[in-house]
C-alpha cells in the first residue's frame, strides 16, 4: 500500500502484524516497541541520545515493508522511521527487541537454498558493500533489515541511512549477534553509540543499538 492513515495508539500497530494475536504479547518487542514509540514525544530519548545535535522523528511507518529481489516475501521492517538530523534527512530502518533472537543465521538460512534466495543474498550483498563469502555466522535479519534502509534512503533520497536495534532486554540479549554484523560492516558496536561508515553507493550509512526503558515490557 502507499496510501497510510494517522495512529491512533499502539493497538494501530497490531492490525499490521502477520499474526495479530501470536505476535502481540506484553513482554515481547512488537507491543512493546509501539508502547515506547506511542509514549514519546517525538522520539524516545535514547534514540535522541544516538545524535548530537538537533534530531527529530519527521514520520514513521510501523511494519513498514520493503520488497527484495528473489523472493515472495519482503522485508518488514518493525517501524520505519524518517529523521531530520540538523540538516540531514535519515532513512532509518527500526528493529525491536526484548529477549527474542534474529533468527536464523546466514548458513541456516541457505541451507537446501533455491537460486532465489541465492540472488537476494548477491544483492543484499551488494546494496551493503559485503563479500558474500564467510557471511555464515551472521543473522540474516539483520543482513535484510540493514538493507532495507539503504534501499528505501534511495527510494526516498535521503542524505543518510541508518539501522538502530531498539533494545528492551535488561541484559541486552542478542548484543553479540549485532556485533558481529557491525563488525563485518567495518565498525565497532557499542550500546548506545552510533557507529557510521559508507555505502558502496557513497551513502552515509549509521548502525546503533539504543538500550529503550524496560518498564515498557509491561504496557
Amino acid at each position: 500500500m502507499r496510501i497510510y492513515v494517522p495512529s491512533k495508539g499502539p493497538e494501530s500497530w497490531q492490525l499490521l502484524l502477520a499474526d495479530t494475536k501470536k505476535h502481540w504479547q506484553p513482554g515481547f518487542s512488537a507491543m512493546t516497541l509501539a508502547h515506547a514509540w506511542e509514549s514519546a514525544d517525538g522520539l524516545p530519548p535514547e534514540i535522541s541520545r544516538l545524535f548530537e545535535g538537533r534530531v527529530e522523528l519527521l514520520l514513521g511507518l510501523p511494519e513498514h515493508k520493503v520488497d527484495l529481489p528473489g523472493g515472495s516475501r519482503p522485508s518488514q521492517t518493525d517501524l520505519f522511521a524518517l529523521l531530520r538530523h540538523n540538516d540531514r534527512v535519515i532513512a532509518t530502518a527500526v528493529e525491536g527487541k526484548v529477549d527474542e533472537t534474529f533468527g536464523p543465521t546466514v548458513g541456516q538460512w541457505l541451507e537446501d537454498a533455491s537460486d532465489g534466495k541465492r540472488k537476494r543474498l548477491e544483492y543484499l550483498c551488494g546494496v551493503l558493500g559485503l563479500m558474500n563469502e564467510g557471511l555464515s555466522e551472521l543473522r540474516y535479519q539483520l543482513l535484510h533489515r540493514a538493507a532495507s534502509a539503504a534501499i528505501e534512503s534511495e527510494r526516498f533520497k535521503t542524505d543518510e541511512a541508518a539501522m538502530i536495534v531498539h533494545s528492551f532486554s535488561q541484559t541486552n540479549s542478542w548484543f553479540d549477534s549485532y556485533a558481529a554484523f557491525a563488525q563485518r560492516m567495518g565498525v565497532t558496536a557499542e550500546v548506545g553509540r552510533l557507529a557510521t561508515t559508507t555505502l558502496p553507493c557513497g551513502r552515509v550509512f549509521h548502525l546503533a543499538w539504543a538500550a529503550g526503558d524496560t518498564h515498557f515490557q509491561a504496557a
